[in-house]
């Protein structure tokens, strides 16, 4: 929605009705996201082509350059204001993280997202040991079967070490490894989730 705004704005600084200065599509929500991309998602691999150095994130970037340059000027203003409303939401400028939808907007579309289960799902509570989210089992069996229970299973130290390297603590990220059953990437998701919040 910042991003909009800032597109709005542009388009009222540039005064020119006639000019066809933006194109159609999420170009603000996408490049809003390349932000947090960029400072919070780790470098895992780094190689060379050509005796040019890449990473990983690489080619995300230069999916991003195309997408930034497909209309040229079109889709330059939204990507540069989605970059823009990025950049002041992870500095949380003008406490822009608090922002939140109202509750029956929420419920309304956790209602739309959720139509088997019959019920929207709970809010996870708090841990206050790790700050992790607790699930109901009967989520964590859906999402991650096993015969065992989640007490039950010690994460590997090469697991935890891994979320320890993502800037994690080791406390949160051996409950968050617990709560997902060893799946790293779960626990991952767990941990950012609780970030957020």
């Amino acid at each position: 929605m910042v991003s909009f705004f800032f597109e709005v704005m542009a388009l009222a600084i540039l005064k020119d009705p006639t000019a066809n200065l933006l194109t159609s599509g999420p170009y603000g929500l996408i490049f809003a996201s390349f932000v947090p991309f960029y400072f919070d998602i780790p470098v895992s691999t780094w190689f060379r082509i050509f005796g040019v150095r890449f990473s990983d994130k690489s080619f995300i970037y230069l999916a991003g350059l195309q997408l930034l340059l497909s209309s040229w000027k079109r889709s330059l203003l939204p990507g540069i204001c989605g970059i823009l409303a990025g950049s002041l939401y992870r500095l949380n400028v003008f406490h822009i993280r608090r922002a939140k939808f109202p509750e029956f907007v929420t419920s309304f579309f956790s209602r739309l997202s959720w139509p088997s289960t019959g019920n929207p799902p709970t809010a996870s509570a708090r841990n206050l040991a790790g700050n992790v989210p607790s699930y109901t089992t009967r989520q964590a069996e859906r999402t991650y079967p096993s015969t065992a229970a989640p007490s039950a299973i010690e994460p590997p130290e090469d697991c935890i070490a891994t979320l320890v390297s993502m800037g994690f603590d080791r406390n949160s990220a051996r409950q968050a490894l617990v709560h997902a059953r060893n799946d790293v990437n779960a626990a991952t998701n767990i941990l950012l989730e609780a970030q957020a919040h």
